[in-house]
């Protein structure tokens, strides 16, 4: 066997025998919504429970079967030998009323919970891109959670037309996607001010300035200050992920907002990179700009409600960046201009989780964003690296009047398809 051979082998042999490891737990998983979940996934029990607040919302254990979603052999003569698609363990989720007592009994389970669930099920097997379900015939209302799995786009039945329609194919690129969240609970990662139901209308707008000339689409009304755009908890560190819309509002005082960006702006390491350092009332007067300019968002980030750093999160079309890239940006395409203020808060972990939640975040926010870009200066290898592990790739090299950059761009296709989040 080549060496090719061997390792596509490999590739095959990881993705068919993917499993959770033994005792692996969401463990005080803290929902967007401040729900706290506790799931555990154990190899050697066949039953296990998912906890929210401490009640138990619902029982799962798995089948002693597997199914495989085989789609694009369907119709030809691989349909029923394609081995190289996987195949997963089937699991069966049953009300609470099966494990507890009957004070607390239930034979439902609401929307949300099925919500979290689902949260539970890809945070233990993370690295399955499907998750056959079946739900039990025991759930009162298992045709409105079947319902609402597969019109939300959660998961979907076999696409072959003679194959069984019992298992449910949850996808771990339409959960991410943000799919079973708007318009059917506030549980998501977007809170409830943050979005509408149905995306933005298209409206054609146009921008004129100094270095920029550009018809786009109308950009919605910008979030109200201090208001929080997006959290997620991050189990591998245990703390939660918020970023929050800048807030100038001060009264007698300087905004703890603004006061943060002008101490990170003055210290040297942010201004090796930015070149924005200067007083407070300049960098009020940035602030002010670009609060502004309704193709940006300025953002303050945050780890477990303590300030960490800070982003301008831009529609290209009408940025300045947009006659650099090949082919131009999509309507809808956004890039990102970051910066980690506090020391304690760098560092390879820290970085790669809020840098791909900044793209998520992105992609949650308009589903007709296609692609998310940066241009980076082309001699910063930290931050290419950075967008590296996004599953980023390098569009082009060009030069603005004032450094080179790196164009760097993850379509949304890719960045959901991979196990980054």
């Amino acid at each position: 066997m080549t060496r090719a051979a061997q390792r596509l082998l490999a590739i095959q042999n990881a993705l068919t025998n993917i499993s959770v490891s033994d005792d692996q737990k969401v463990d005080n998983f803290i929902l967007p919504d401040g729900a706290v979940m506790t799931a555990k996934a154990d190899s050697v029990s066949p039953t296990n429970f998912i906890h929210i607040d401490g009640l138990i919302v619902c029982e799962y254990h798995l089948l002693d079967r597997t199914a495989q979603l085989v789609v694009s052999a369907v119709g030809t003569q691989f349909e029923n030998t394609a081995s190289h698609v996987p195949s997963f363990q089937v699991i069966e989720i049953l009300p609470s009323s099966q494990v507890s007592s009957p004070q607390t009994s239930r034979n439902d389970i609401f929307v949300k919970d099925m919500w979290a669930t689902v949260y539970a099920l890809f945070t233990l097997y993370h690295d399955q891109e499907i998750i056959p379900v079946v739900l039990s015939q025991k759930i009162n209302n298992n045709e409105e959670l079947r319902s609402y799995l597969l019109r939300s786009g959660l998961g979907r039945t076999a696409h072959a037309p003679t194959a069984s329609k019992e298992e449910i194919y949850l996808h771990r690129a339409t959960f991410w996607q943000g799919a079973g969240t708007r318009g059917y609970h506030n549980r998501g990662w977007l809170p409830p001010s943050s979005f509408s139901v149905a995306p933005f209308p298209l409206i054609p707008s146009f921008t004129r300035t100094p270095i920029v000339i550009s018809g786009h689409p109308l950009r919605p009304p910008k979030p109200e200050p201090g208001e929080t755009l997006f959290r997620r908890f991050c189990p591998s560190i245990g703390e939660t992920l918020e970023f929050t819309y800048f807030d100038l509002r001060s009264g007698s005082t300087t905004s703890k907002h603004l006061d943060i960006f002008h101490r990170w702006h003055n210290s040297e390491r942010v201004n090796k990179a930015w070149g924005e350092r200067g007083s407070l009332e300049k960098h009020r007067a940035y602030i002010t700009e670009i609060m502004n300019d309704p193709g940006v968002l300025p953002v303050i980030m945050s780890w477990n409600g303590e300030p960490m750093g800070y982003a301008e999160i831009t529609y290209l079309k009408e940025n300045h960046v947009a006659p650099y890239i090949p082919g131009g940006p999509g309507d809808w395409d956004r890039s990102l201009h970051v910066l980690v203020g506090e020391d304690k808060f760098r560092g390879t972990v820290r970085t790669n989780l809020w840098h791909r939640a900044l793209i998520h975040y992105c992609f949650l926010a308009d589903p007709r964003t296609e692609s998310v870009m940066g241009e980076p200066k082309a001699d910063n290898p930290s931050i290419i690296k950075v967008d590296f592990d996004s599953a980023m790739h390098i569009r082009t090299i060009f030069d603005f009047p004032y450094k080179r950059s790196a164009l760097f761009c993850v379509p949304r296709y890719r960045f959901f398809r991979m196990d980054l989040l």
